[in-house]
């Protein structure tokens, strides 16, 4: 009932104080979204109210339904409505019950304080119980001092007047001012390694058979594709010399603290993409260095991987795959690995220890997602993993698993 008289209220008289809608008011264009929080109250985070057209469904990754959205805090609408498209996201995790979402707004729009753009990512953890992994992969990239993380917030979903649960708000991976600061030409790229399942186009593949989608530019030009394939293929040719007897080093192939920091975040996580499956983003531009970055997609990680093998906090993992592989031939990285760990230890231990301080942001949206998703034991779904009593214990495991790898790479580095 209070809800109810809410939105009554709120329908008379939020056309006098937002002026600043996106929509004027007409009968398209309501003034604002209706939220009914019955069963799940405010739960100290904002909330993003969605409604699709003629509340669609979202069934796949390609088709973008016209949608509105707006910003609700504790009691009353924080934003204007905003006009946007709406389609599925994810690779595999878009074929969990509670899917990720991708947000394009009609214009640029800002959240909570980060820069403003049209497009956004809603990233829905399911898969991960402790909804911790891929915000403390932003934290550990931020304090390393990356050129880009993509920036994010904790926020709860209603999408068509429902429930859908606790969600990380997040930049999408595009090169922009105030994300990945590179040109806008024909010779300046970001691209992504894929699963050799599953390529988006347009998308180069290297000699040694890997694909990489490109994302900039937008228009690849057949010359702009060769013109970064021949590139990866030299690296790629380089890699295999042996012992790296054509008389260049690594570190005029590649950017050396963007791969160290790249390469530890991965190591410490044993971030089971991160082997040089998918989700590895890097950028290049003609004349210059590869970089490796920005990271993106922690959810299988943190002791949390698919495959059993992967799960135990001991081993090298990311160093015996793929290019990784290659480049840890090299006599001078194995030692400019082993001082950058050495160097930075601390701040990985740091983020064991802040972990009782991000839960503590969550917890009461913790209550909300697991009433709406009771899935602390299951192990149905291929993505969830171990079964816990309750969130105290999932949370237990992985501060567990992350000391004991912090100690496990210690002691191997001694």
């Amino acid at each position: 009932m209070r809800s109810c008289l809410r939105n009554l209220l709120l329908s008379l008289l939020l056309p006098l104080f937002l002026c600043g809608c996106v929509w004027d008011g007409t009968e398209d264009s309501p003034a604002f979204l209706p939220l009914d929080d019955s069963q799940y109250p405010y739960a100290d985070l904002p909330r993003i109210v969605i409604e699709t057209e003629d509340f669609k469904e979202i069934r796949d990754r390609e088709t973008e339904i016209p949608s509105h959205l707006q910003i609700y805090g504790e009691s009353a609408p924080e934003s204007p409505v905003y006009s946007l498209m709406l389609r599925g996201r994810g690779n595999s995790s878009f074929k969990m019950p509670k899917y990720g979402m991708k947000l394009e707004f009609d214009e640029k729009v800002s959240f909570f304080g980060m820069p403003e753009n049209r497009d956004w990512a809603l990233v829905g953890n399911f898969g991960d119980k402790t909804h911790l992994r891929n915000f403390m992969m932003t934290r550990l990239s931020e304090w390393l001092n990356a050129r880009y993380t993509p920036r994010c917030r904790y926020v709860e979903v209603f999408l068509n007047r429902k429930y859908v649960g606790l969600y990380l708000l997040s930049e999408t991976v595009k090169v922009g001012k105030y994300r990945v600061n590179i040109a806008k030409n024909d010779s300046s790229f970001l691209f992504e390694k894929e699963s050799s399942k599953k390529q988006d186009s347009p998308f180069v593949t290297s000699s040694m058979g890997y694909s990489f989608h490109v994302k900039n530019p937008r228009d690849l030009k057949p010359e702009s594709a060769e013109m970064l394939l021949s590139h990866l293929n030299a690296f790629e040719e380089y890699l295999q010399e042996e012992g790296f007897q054509n008389g260049k080093k690594m570190s005029e192939w590649i950017d050396m603290n963007d791969f160290l920091r790249y390469y530890w975040v991965q190591e410490f996580s044993k971030n089971e993409d991160g082997n040089f499956a998918r989700s590895i983003f890097m950028t290049w531009q003609k004349g210059g260095l590869l970089h490796f970055g920005p990271l993106w997609d922690f959810d299988i990680s943190f002791g949390n991987e698919s495959y059993k093998k992967n799960r135990p906090s001991g081993g090298w993992y990311i160093r015996n795959h793929r290019w990784f592989s290659y480049i840890m031939n090299d006599p001078a990285i194995r030692v400019a690995t082993r001082n950058y760990w050495l160097k930075n230890r601390d701040t990985f231990r740091a983020l064991a220890d802040s972990v009782p301080l991000y839960v503590s942001n969550i917890s009461r949206a913790l209550e909300n997602e697991y009433r709406r998703w009771p899935i602390m034991e299951n192990t149905e779904n291929w993505a969830l993993k171990d079964p816990y009593k309750d969130y105290d214990e999932a949370l237990d495991s992985l501060v567990l698993w992350m000391h004991a790898r912090y100690e496990w790479i210690n002691n191997a580095l001694e």
